[in-house]
C-alpha cells in the first residue's frame, strides 16, 4: 500500500511539474508565435496580454486585440487529445469572455473584414462547443448615413453544443440572447434564439423572439415602406417558430406592432393622401388602438433559405387583410368613412376583404 501511495505521489509530482513547465514554455514562446501568425494571416496589427494553460488542458489567451476589429478579455480553447491522436484538430470547447466585434460598412457596401490568405489546404477543425459571455457587436453603417449609423448588440450570450452521443450525430443545441442598443447604448429591445438543429437529416426546431423593440430607430432603413407618415412611436414584438423536416423549413410568424403614434401631416387644400397597399398597410390595417397583429407562414429550404421582398410583401398583406377582417363592422365603417376619398381607388382590392362580412 505504501508503495502504491509513493507511486501516486510521484505521478502527481511529475504531472504538476510538466504542467508548470508547459505554462512557462507557453508564456515565453507561444505569445510571440500567436501574435505573428495573426498578423501574417489577417494583415492586421495584433496585441496579446499573455497566454496561460489551466488544468486539465485549456489554453487561455488574455487581452487579445486584433486591430480595431476585435478584442476580448479572455479566449479559452480546450483541445481534445484523442482527436489529435486520430490526426484531427478537435476542440472540445471554445469560450470567449467579453468579446467585442466592430463591424463597419463603407459607402460602397463592403465590410471591414480581413481576407484570409489560403496557403495550401487548411486543416480541418472540429468544434463541439462554443460559448460567448457578455459579448458586444457594434455595426457602423456608412452606407445608409455617411457619418455612420450605429446598431449595437449588447450583453450577447451564446451557447452552442454538439450532442455527444451517438458520436456520429450532427445535432447541436443552441441558445442565444442579446440586447439591441442605439448609438448611445440605450436599450431599444431584445432578441433571443433557442432550439436545436440536426445537419444530418436537416431537421430543426427553434424559436426566435424579438421583444419590445423600438422600430422608429430603424427608420433610415425602412423609410416610407410601412407608411408615408413619419412614425414617432412603434413597438415590435415577434415570435417565429422554425420547424424543419428533411430540409423542408416552415417558419410560423406572429408579428405584433403596437403603440403607433404618427407625426401630424398637413395637406394642401384639396390634396388627398394616397394609399399603396404594399407600402402603406399600417394606414389602413391597424385597429382603432393603432395595433397591428400579423400571423403568417413562410416555406423555404433549410440548407438554402430564400424569401424575396415581393413574396414577403404578399404574405404580410394577406395577413394584414386577415387582421382587418377580424375588426368589428363599426370600426371598418368608421375607418372607411373617415378616409373615403383616399380609398376610392382601391375599391376592387377591398371587395375581397369584405366578402362574407356581416
Amino acid at each position: 500500500m505504501k508503495r502504491i501511495n509513493k507511486i501516486l505521489l510521484w505521478l502527481i509530482a511529475v504531472i504538476f511539474s510538466l504542467f508548470i513547465i508547459a505554462n512557462i514554455a507557453v508564456s515565453v514562446f507561444a505569445k510571440q508565435i500567436v501574435v505573428k501568425q495573426i498578423e501574417q494571416n489577417l494583415k492586421t496589427p495584433a496585441k496579446l496580454g499573455r497566454i496561460g494553460v489551466t488544468f486539465p488542458l485549456s489554453i487561455n489567451l488574455y487581452k487579445l486585440e486584433i486591430g480595431n476589429l476585435f478584442k476580448a478579455d479572455e479566449i479559452a480553447v480546450s483541445p481534445n487529445l484523442l482527436g489529435f491522436l486520430a490526426g484531427k484538430i478537435v476542440l472540445s470547447g471554445v469560450t470567449l469572455v467579453n468579446p467585442q466585434i466592430n463591424l463597419q460598412q463603407s459607402n460602397d457596401g463592403s465590410l471591414n473584414l480581413p481576407k484570409l490568405e489560403q496557403k495550401g489546404k487548411p486543416p480541418e477543425i472540429y468544434l463541439t462547443s462554443l460559448s460567448i459571455k457578455s459579448g458586444k457587436i457594434i455595426f457602423t453603417d456608412n452606407k445608409i448615413i455617411p457619418a455612420g449609423y450605429k446598431i449595437i448588440l449588447g450583453q450577447l450570450n451564446v451557447h452552442i453544443a454538439k450532442v455527444m452521443l451517438p458520436i456520429t450525430s450532427l445535432k447541436a443545441n443552441f441558445k442565444a440572447s442579446a440586447d439591441i442598443l442605439n448609438s448611445a447604448e440605450k436599450k431599444l429591445g431584445s432578441v433571443s434564439l433557442s432550439g436545436w438543429l440536426d445537419f444530418g437529416p436537416k431537421d430543426m426546431d427553434a424559436v426566435f423572439n424579438v421583444e419590445d423593440l423600438d422600430a422608429t430607430y430603424f427608420a433610415p432603413y425602412y423609410g416610407n415602406f410601412i407608411s408615408e407618415k413619419k412614425l414617432l412611436s412603434a413597438t415590435v414584438n415577434v415570435e417565429s417558430t422554425f420547424k424543419a423536416k428533411n430540409n423542408n423549413l416552415d417558419i410560423a410568424n406572429d408579428f405584433k406592432l403596437s403603440h403607433l403614434v404618427y407625426a401630424p401631416v398637413e395637406l394642401a387644400e384639396g390634396q388627398v393622401a394616397q394609399l399603396d397597399l404594399t407600402r402603406n398597410a399600417l394606414d389602413f390595417f391597424t385597429d382603432s388602438k393603432g395595433n397591428l397583429n400579423l400571423e403568417f407562414e413562410i416555406n423555404t429550404k433549410l440548407d438554402h433559405p430564400s424569401v424575396g421582398a415581393e413574396q414577403l410583401k404578399k404574405v404580410m398583406l394577406k395577413a394584414a387583410a386577415k387582421n382587418l377582417a377580424n375588426q368589428s363592422p363599426e370600426e371598418l365603417i368608421q375607418k372607411v368613412s373617415d378616409n373615403i376619398e383616399q380609398f376610392k381607388a382601391i375599391g376592387k382590392s377591398l371587395k375581397n376583404i369584405f366578402s362574407g362580412k356581416e
